[in-house]
């Protein structure tokens, strides 16, 4: 009898985990308007657009702080704060479970620390073209980060206004824990001071605030 209840709880689990691997979701990016003029420039076809990739019922993108750590952060879908919502636009699909995509997008957020960020050659959109390349295969529409191209040819394109220092804060965290319940931490990968950054060549870009998003925590690099 203890033998078939093992064999049939294992069944079962491989079953579920077979179920699992079938799951499909879509890969939407979100499109948001940096500022009022988006909607007479993007005639135009260019603007300053902040962008995020949807997955799973959630939605990541990047973001500023002072420390080398994870600034891949997640929000509700639609409803990235300092952001005005423009359109969504289906990229495609892929079939990846919540914990298989967990542990994709944590170890993605090793490559893009807050410190890291920079308007022109390491923005959010650079993010989402990165993160919907290797999930699906395609590239994201030209026109959401054309700005950030054409700023590299000619810095003067932005303007004064755009040029601001890094968030100041510490990041908090995501965490999924074992059981699968969620819990916050704090990191601390130096003292917690401020830091300014007065190369005007290295001004970064990032509305998000401490009480407006949770980072995702970047899986340890052994």
């Amino acid at each position: 009898m203890g033998v078939e209840d093992a064999s049939t709880s294992s069944s079962s689990s491989c079953g579920q985990e077979d179920m699992n691997h079938d799951i499909e979701t879509n890969v939407v990016l979100n499109v948001y308007d940096l500022t009022p003029f988006n909607n007479y420039t993007i005639w135009f076809g260019f603007g300053i657009f902040h962008s995020g990739i949807e997955v799973h019922g959630k939605e990541y993108g990047f973001g500023a702080h002072d420390f080398p750590v994870s600034g891949v952060f997640e929000v509700e879908p639609r409803s990235c704060p300092g952001f005005v919502f423009r359109c969504s636009i289906k990229m495609g699909h892929i079939k990846m479970s919540p914990s298989e995509f967990r542990t994709f997008i944590e170890d993605a957020a090793s490559e893009y620390h807050g410190d890291t960020y920079h308007l022109i050659s390491k923005n959010c959109n650079h993010f989402t073209e990165d993160i919907s390349h290797r999930l699906i295969g395609k590239h994201i529409p030209g026109w959401v980060n054309r700005l950030a191209r054409l700023g590299a040819f000619c810095s003067c394109l932005l303007p004064e206004s755009l040029q601001v220092t890094t968030v100041k804060q510490l990041p908090e965290y995501h965490e999924c824990t074992e059981d699968g319940s969620e819990s916050l931490s704090t990191a601390t990968p130096r003292e917690s001071m401020e830091v300014y950054d007065t190369d005007p060549e290295k001004q970064l870009l990032s509305p998000l605030s401490e009480a407006d998003v949770t980072f995702v925590k970047e899986t340890s690099q052994k």
